[in-house]
């Protein structure tokens, strides 16, 4: 499957409000990483809840790893992009880390073999293979917040999309992540306040802003522009 993103001219808007998403049009190529910068209330969070279904658009189109979404592939897309939300107690739900984990490949329909081993590849690739019998909820933040992406990666998808990833981490938890980010290989959309996460693993940058697309370029060339980090409500660090 092409792990590619493609939005296309989309609109919508909440019960008596204005529109949060305006004319949204953009395309990701497998395998790149992505930051999407912007004041609050830009429509960040409200983009990345239709990229599976969460949200649903009212005009416009979404295309993700080759599959329209709508009603008979929504299940497809879901398997295929993974949400992190900011807050990982939204996804940890379960008595022991295992549970959390393992609770993707059992609504798959995994077998008992498979699905004890896409949790153990899950904790391996976030570094947390000792914290298979923990409880979640005991954790630090920064040790829920990668049990909050094994969740998601137990799933096998070829997309992630992660709300402020390094939202409420302390300087070295959030070093600490950013290089986690980095080792991992899906297409990555990453809503971030962040801008030295971007600058690190993101080559390319998307800025919204009252619904639309500010500005879509090279990282290094839109960090770089102060007048449009300004205008966007953004601090170069």
């Amino acid at each position: 499957m092409h792990h590619t993103i493609d939005v296309d001219h989309l609109h919508f808007r909440y019960p008596n409000g204005p529109a949060v998403l305006d004319d949204i049009s953009f395309h990701i190529e497998g395998g790149e990483r992505i930051a999407l910068v912007g004041p609050n209330g830009a429509g960040k969070s409200t983009l990345m809840l239709h990229l599976n279904g969460i949200l649903r658009a009212q005009s416009g189109g979404i295309r993700l790893c080759g599959m329209e979404l709508g009603d008979d592939t929504l299940r497809a897309v879901r398997r295929a992009v993974g949400l992190v939300f900011q807050n990982p107690d939204d996804q940890l739900f379960s008595p022991t880390v295992f549970d959390d984990v393992a609770f993707g490949p059992i609504y798959q329909g995994c077998s008992p073999e498979e699905i004890r081993e896409r949790v153990r590849d899950a904790l391996a690739a976030v570094h947390m293979e000792a914290y298979i019998h923990r409880v979640s909820h005991h954790l630090s933040v920064g040790e829920k917040k990668r049990i909050a992406i094994a969740t998601v990666l137990s799933m096998d998808p070829e997309i992630l999309v992660l709300d402020e990833p390094t939202a409420g981490l302390d300087p070295q938890a959030r070093r600490n992540f950013i290089r986690l980010l980095a080792e991992l290989k899906q297409t990555m959309l990453v809503a971030t306040h962040d801008l030295a996460l971007v600058r690190e693993i993101c080559a390319r940058t998307i800025i919204m802003d009252s619904g639309r697309i500010a500005a879509d370029g090279a990282t290094a060339k839109i960090l770089a522009d102060g007048g449009l980090l300004a205008q966007h409500g953004l601090l170069a660090d």
